[in-house]
Formats: C-alpha cells, structure tokens, sequence
C-alpha cells in the first residue's frame, strides 16, 4: 500500500513513466522517499483511501453475493504494466536494463485469436530472482487475490511453463520466441502456501503437452470455448463430447464476439455443422450455445452477459491486439426481459449446477 500511494503520488507530480522521474526517485533512494512522504502527506493518504473505500466496497459486494449462494472468479493476469507500483518498486524482478526499460516484452505468436499474433509490451519476469526468495512475490499477490475471490482463473497460464519474448525494439509479434516459465517450482511455492489451489488455468493459445502436463499435475481445471469447436472437425478437443470433468466451458470469453456476431460471419459450412450437432436450427443460437455449455460434463460452465441478452458484435467486450475501444460495454435494464432469469435457472436446474 505504501509503494502504491508513493507511486500515484509522484506519477501525478511528475506526469511522466516512473524512469524519467530524478534519479532519486526513480531508484527509490531511502532519503528522497522519505522526503517526499514529508512533502505530501494529504495525497499519499488520499490515495490510501481510495484503496480502502475499494475494499469496503469489494467487501460488501462479495458478502452480498455470498448471501444469494454465489461464488466470484476472479482474474488474475500473468504479467503487470511497466508503469506499475509493482516494477517501480521490485526492478530486481523484471528483466529490465539499467535505464529501468524491458530488454524484452510479452506477446504472442500468431493463434486463434490473432493471425498476426499480440504485442502486449509487459515487463517479461527475471525468473531466477523470484526462484531465488521463493517466490514471494507471487505468493504475496496471490494470498491477496484468494483474499477476494473464492475461485482464480489464472490467465495465460501457458504463459508459466514457457512464454512468448519479443525484442524490446521490435513491434512484430513474430520475430519473439519461447523461453522456459517458472513451471512447477512455482506452484510448488502456491501449493506449500495455500493448500490445493483453487485456480483455472486459461490455457487457450498454443498448448504443448508440457503445459498440459503442468496443469494436470496440479490438478487445475482447464478452459474449453465453444466457438473454437464447430470447425466440422469430430476430433475438434472443444467440441462438448471431448470434454472431461476437469473444463470451464465458456460459450465464448471477453476475447471472443458475442455468439451472435461470432454466427453471423462463420462459414456456412461450420454454421451446418453446428446445427447438425446440437440439432437446433440456429434461430435461437445464442440459447443453444448456452444450454450445450450447461448440458455438458464441464465442472463450470459460463456464458458472457452479452449472450444472455443475444446482442450482436457492437456490444463485443474486447478486440484481442487492439489498443483502445475495448472494455466500454454496459448494459441497461431496458434489456434484460424477464424471462432470461427464469430460462437460466431452469437450465440450472436441469443439468444440475445449483
């Protein structure tokens, strides 16, 4: 908390990336910290505040759920801004230079998602310096996570047992390539901390055998979309006869189109193959993709809110690569009929996921 509120304190003085602010500042020197505390006590303690009326509120909400018999998934993305109070304050961690920038920068490889792939431009982890205190960093994050959420789905979780490296000077997602993750001493470090973890691995991408093998062996749920089967490929893992107990089946993610814009622009040739399969005539696609994820043998099923309402691709959450536009959807009461509740709680009911 005391980083955090140094942090946003200086970055509004300063308006700039945390490497350009005075040498002192910047490398945290004990002196000019304490300093600046002096300085600016009111907004280092407004930024406090605003950190507390989060939790209460975070707090009161999760209770309210947990009244109705409701548990949270929360996110957790794998890696963190190079702007952040996290790297400000623990470099030693990150694969910087000694200017504080990234030598390297996390991405993808071209994959369902992207055929060019994705330049996320994140600090890549200096692994050898979490291995070396046990990676306490992470367990430090991950107790406040659990603190939360009743359930963490763990994103890029491939991104753990090798990851993506593009050159920092680069802007093409291809010209990365694969460097060894933390694997299992990592979750080793999770498991001897929290017990059996209550984790989903978001194990979507370009998925090998060793990253199947880290996700079993830790016994973590899977992901498996919908949208991704109906390719008129049987043998397609994502196709609902595949799937094994140990699956989050999603009808599409934050990533995805909504089902009905995913719909209308899938070949017709797919678009056979999926009514054939659920033996539906697609009129009501957005419900068929909803009830096969409830009807399959997957521990979770979910859906986007998007889909409940039936709403096509203006309303898609977000555009995997690209850097604005994304994360502005809200709904309105006005949309939501009041036999969508009661449709899904009778799914509910039926396929037994009360």
């Amino acid at each position: 908390l005391d980083s955090y509120a140094q942090f946003r304190t200086l970055s509004d003085i300063y308006g700039t990336v945390w490497q350009q602010w005075p040498e002192p500042l910047a490398r945290r020197h004990p002196e000019a910290i304490e300093a600046m505390v002096l300085r600016h006590p009111n907004d280092i303690r407004f930024w406090k505040f605003c950190q507390w009326c989060f939790d209460e509120q975070w707090s009161t909400l999760r209770a309210y759920a947990h009244s109705k018999g409701i548990d949270v998934i929360g996110d957790v993305p794998i890696f963190v801004s190079l702007n952040s109070a996290d790297v400000w304050a623990h470099p030693q961690l990150f694969d910087l230079d000694s200017s504080g920038y990234p030598r390297a920068v996390a991405g993808v490889p071209p994959d369902r998602f992207s055929d060019n792939g994705q330049h996320w431009g994140n600090p890549l982890y200096n692994w050898e310096t979490h291995k070396a205190s046990d990676y306490a960093w992470w367990t430090a994050r991950m107790k406040q996570m659990t603190a939360w959420y009743d359930y963490v789905r763990l994103d890029h979780f491939r991104g753990f047992q090798a990851y993506w490296a593009i050159p920092a000077d680069s802007t093409s997602p291809s010209e990365g390539h694969w460097l060894p993750g933390p694997g299992n001493a990592l979750f080793d470090a999770l498991t001897n901390s929290f017990g059996p973890l209550r984790f989903i691995a978001e194990d979507l991408g370009i998925i090998t055998p060793e990253v199947i093998e880290l996700r079993e062996r830790y016994a973590l749920p899977g992901m498996r979309i919908l949208q991704f089967a109906f390719d008129h490929n049987p043998a397609n893992p994502y196709l609902p006869h595949h799937y094994t107990r140990d699956t989050v089946v999603y009808t599409g993610t934050h990533d995805n189109d909504t089902i009905r814009g995913w719909w209308y622009t899938l070949p017709e040739r797919d678009r056979d193959y999926a009514r054939r399969y659920m033996s539906v005539s697609g009129e009501w696609i957005s419900w068929d993709l909803i009830r096969t994820a409830w009807a399959s043998v997957a521990a979770f099923a979910l859906t986007p809110y998007q889909d409940i309402l039936g709403l096509d691709t203006s309303s898609r959450m977000n555009r995997p690569g690209e850097k604005t536009g994304s994360w502005e959807w809200r709904f309105t009461w006005e949309q939501v009929a009041s036999w969508y509740s009661t449709y899904l709680a009778e799914m509910t009911e039926i396929y037994g996921r009360t």
